[in-house]
């Protein structure tokens, strides 16, 4: 079966060099779809992402910034996108219109990611660890967390997290899970963070594996998966926030796996550098290798899937896979 591909790649009118970054579709309407990438890159769909468009938002276009978007959530016909310099964009026609909302310049850190939670509410998290909830629209701005993770790992180095006093301050990566709890890998990648809503603080982990943690993520059955840097694959023992991982088998050749996406409980697909692609059925004990991508030059970055029979790669150099199924 490992010939038969269940991906196809999907050709975009953008520039080579862009990497894409995140990928939403307005849940009533699952063919019409936004993509995100680095300089500036907003793409539209009205098929269920087999052609894309370029999509020009005015006021998301300035002389002076290259804006990277970063992330894009909708909840009902309601829609935001966030990027780097600091901009935030918001929907409430399932994007046939965007507004950009000011933003503090005050706020810790680059906006890395945000999640549409319900009418005229989101929450957005920077990569200083800073997580802040608004239910008017994004006119105003409630912190959810007391400080940044810097302010918590200074009062708390001492408390056993190896590798908390190297800390530069941000994220690698930041993943939510369906609850809204977090789960964040530090820059270096020698511990990891969790935080769950109603939590002042974001709690430090040590790593129980032992090379650095690449990439951290939700299952869907509530446990965690870890990746380290060079191409092994984790997954928590149980559900929830624990510190106890085992090692699944993987072949990927040495290539790093960058990142899990979960189709069902059972059927995950794993990405990574090279146009490695992976894909488990069985809840991810065992892997085995799609031969989909292997012609792709360049590295896979991320894995969404949006349903059942709806999903995406979204890689560097432009590379966008969909599911077939």
């Amino acid at each position: 079966a490992e010939d038969l591909s269940e991906w196809e790649r999907v050709g975009l009118p953008i520039d080579p060099g862009v990497v894409l970054l995140d990928i939403a579709f307005v849940p009533d309407d699952p063919s019409h779809g936004f993509l995100l990438g680095t300089r500036q890159t907003i793409l539209e769909t009205k098929d269920g992402g087999r052609t894309w468009f370029p999509r020009s938002i005015p006021s998301a276009e300035d002389e002076d910034f290259n804006y990277r978007f970063n992330s894009v959530s909708f909840s009902g016909k309601e829609g935001w996108i966030v990027g780097k310099p600091a901009i935030l964009l918001h929907t409430k026609d399932a994007g046939d219109s965007w507004e950009r909302i000011p933003l503090s310049a005050q706020l810790p850190g680059d906006m890395v990611y945000i999640q549409a939670t319900g009418e005229q509410s989101a929450e957005m998290v920077t990569d200083e660890g800073a997580i802040y909830v608004t239910s008017n629209r994004g006119y105003n701005w409630k912190a959810a967390v007391q400080e940044t993770v810097s302010a918590t790992l200074n009062r708390t180095v001492s408390s056993g997290i190896s590798g908390a006093s190297y800390y530069t301050g941000t994220f690698n990566t930041v993943n939510r899970s369906p609850d809204g709890s977090y789960v964040a890998v530090s820059s270096r990648g020698n511990f990891f963070l969790t935080w769950e809503p109603g939590q002042l603080y974001w709690q430090p982990h040590n790593r129980a594996v032992a090379r650095r943690i690449q990439n951290m993520g939700w299952r869907a059955d509530g446990g965690l998966w870890l990746l380290v840097r060079g191409g092994g694959l984790f997954l928590s023992k149980g559900t929830g926030i624990v510190e106890d991982f085992e090692e699944a088998s993987v072949q990927s050749r040495g290539f790093g796996i960058l990142d899990v996406g979960y189709r069902s409980k059972d059927e995950a697909w794993a990405a990574g550098g090279s146009g490695v692609l992976l894909k488990t059925t069985n809840g991810g004990k065992t892997w085995v290798r799609d031969r989909a991508a292997d012609n792709i030059p360049g590295n896979l970055y991320s894995v969404k899937f949006i349903g059942d029979n709806q999903g995406f790669v979204l890689g560097n150099d432009g590379v966008l896979l969909r599911y077939v199924g």
